[in-house]
């Protein structure tokens, strides 16, 4: 059971690995507080998985760092939004 599970934990995650920003420089993608996100937002506007980042940031309620290129901010009101 235990094997099946973790199976489908890749599959979920799998897009991952697609993700240009694993082949960038992870510090760009989780500034210090008041620092710039403007090349981690810019290597997501090129990024194919960008919808998969950004969905499993909601869903997973991801606090720090750029994912699906959007900050926890922007985040935050996207959520709000939803609601």
């Amino acid at each position: 059971m235990q094997e099946l599970m973790n199976f489908e934990n890749e599959g979920a995650l799998s897009w991952q690995e697609r993700a240009l920003c694993a082949q960038t420089d992870p510090e760009a993608f989780f500034p210090e507080k008041g620092g710039s996100t403007r090349e981690a937002k810019k290597v997501c506007l090129s990024c194919d998985v960008r919808g998969d980042c950004l969905e499993y940031a909601l869903s997973n309620d991801e606090r720090f760092g750029i994912w699906g290129g959007l900050s926890e901010r922007e985040r935050r009101k996207l959520k709000k939004r939803a609601v």
